[in-house]
């Protein structure tokens, strides 16, 4: 089977060593390894495609499902599957009209994403400190740009080099714009103010990685407003949507992203002069109007005259009233010297009122002294009543103290102690007779010190005990007959 394999292999690969077909993409996929896996077909028949990776590296266009290109290769078979296939050399797009149909169906999906809308445009910066170049470092490009900016404006060029045209070079323009977004502002790398993808003339399929996706997308979503002067004048691609401002060549990029110095100089110094001639005709004017408010004012001589006149017949009154006033001062001087008395009348009166004064202060202080004695006389009569009320109190204590003893001597507690005792019967009422106790009787008995004894009464007036002595409650006390309480205050 192998050897039949194989036999068929070669067969089939000098038959076919050379092939062209035209066909539609279908079921395309790229291996991690590289490799591209895809199928080929028409009205009638499929056929399948490999693409090995060192092949596919230089492939002008990205192979798409629904593409119809024109493979260039050789055929081959796959004895683990026993198919054949044709290995993709090369492969370009079957006709323009084709990829312009690729290219507008693209377009129409992006921009119902919004990716193109006018409100997601920015404004450029007016005279951006540094500008970020995405382009071929080889071409003639990146100097047409340094060259226009070193003419109008020069600025700090930062260049990111990409492809700009092949396979990997859409990823490479995308990774740029991301990469120079992602600079951080007031780092060790300046962050660009404006951004220039840039790429020269060439055809539709030479243009072709600016209008993938991934570019587009990455231009849309740019922080940093960016121009796009992809191609001639005459060439469109998608990346021109999405940017903020499209530019017709490279060299007109530079010139859209600054000013002319020469011009902005020129145009400083018109506004200087005009600035110089604004305030020198402000003061004119104001000096002409000064001067016509001037030729309205009266002369100032005219204007003191008044003024004048006034301060000469004020200085006449002062010189006629000056000696009105000394007299007056004098007539107010003489009057009250009049009422002016002799020393002597005033220290007789002062000596009057020193003596005055004594007498009212010595009838005073016997006053004092007098009080005085009353009150020494008060506190001593005070000390006698003390001392009587500390004796009647004393009294009153040694008769209270007898009285308490008198009450502790008839009390029946005292009887108790002197070797009596108490006896009740079961309800608590007290048997002070013999006849009134029977045989079986429970009684009380109670003793010294609230000492209870329970008995039972037997024949012969006997008693036994009939439990063992407890304190128990304290039986009502019986009042004492008044005939016999001492009077306690006699």
């Amino acid at each position: 089977m192998s050897e039949l394999s194989q036999a068929l292999k070669r067969t089939v690969e000098d038959a076919y060593s050379l092939v062209r077909v035209r066909g539609e993409i279908s079921g395309f996929k790229r291996a991690a390894s590289g490799h591209l896996y895809m199928a080929l077909k028409d009205q009638d028949a499929v056929i399948d495609a490999v693409c090995w990776r060192g092949s596919a590296g230089k492939l002008d266009i990205r192979p798409e499902d629904g593409m119809e290109v024109i493979a260039t290769g050789r055929l081959t078979t796959y004895p683990g599957r026993s198919k054949y296939q044709i290995v993709i050399d090369h492969i370009e797009l079957a006709g323009e009209g084709a990829l312009l149909k690729l290219l507008e169906e693209r377009k129409r999906r992006l921009a119902e994403e919004g990716l193109f809308d006018a409100s997601r445009k920015r404004a450029l910066p007016f005279l951006p400190e540094v500008i970020g170049v995405i382009t071929s470092p080889t071409g003639a490009v990146i100097r047409d740009i340094l060259h226009r900016l070193a003419d109008r404006f020069p600025r700090h060029v930062l260049l990111w080099p990409v492809l700009v045209q092949g396979d990997g070079a859409a990823a490479q323009v995308a990774a740029a714009i991301e990469g120079f977004n992602a600079i951080t502002p007031g780092g060790a790398i300046p962050r660009p103010d404006v951004l220039i993808v840039a790429r020269g003339g060439g055809s539709l399929e030479d243009l072709w990685s600016f209008n993938e996706e991934i570019v587009v997308r990455a231009a849309a979503a740019s922080d940093i407003p960016l121009i796009s002067a992809v191609g001639h004048e005459t060439d469109t691609t998608l990346i021109d949507y999405a940017s903020d401002k499209r530019a017709p060549t490279p060299t007109a990029a530079a010139e859209i992203a600054v000013p002319v110095r020469s011009e902005l100089m020129a145009d400083l110094a018109g506004f200087t002069h005009r600035m110089i001639q604004s305030g020198t005709r402000n003061i004119e004017n104001r000096t002409r109007f000064v001067e016509s408010l001037a030729r309205g004012l009266p002369q100032p001589r005219r204007l003191m005259e008044p003024a004048m006149q006034r301060l000469d017949d004020l200085t006449e009154r002062l010189d006629q009233s000056t000696p009105r006033l000394v007299r007056a001062a004098e007539e107010r001087l003489q009057t009250r010297v009049a009422r002016l008395r002799s020393p002597a009348e005033l220290v007789s009166r002062a000596m009057a009122q020193v003596s005055d004064q004594g007498q009212r202060l010595h009838g005073t202080t016997q006053a004092i002294f007098a009080r005085a004695d009353r009150k020494a006389l008060e506190m001593r009569a005070g000390d006698r009543i003390q001392a009587a009320m500390d004796r009647r109190l004393t009294g009153w204590q040694d008769r209270v103290s007898r009285a308490g003893s008198a009450v502790e001597a008839l009390s029946y507690k005292g009887t108790l102690a002197r070797g009596y005792a108490i006896v009740r019967g079961a309800d608590g009422g007290l048997i002070t007779k013999g006849d009134a106790v029977r045989s079986g009787m429970a009684v009380e008995i109670e003793f010294q010190e609230d000492t209870r004894v329970s008995a039972l009464v037997t024949d012969g007036a006997s008693v036994a005990p009939a439990g063992k002595g407890e304190k128990s409650r304290k039986p009502a006390k019986t009042p004492i007959p008044t005939s016999v309480q001492p009077e306690l205050f006699k």
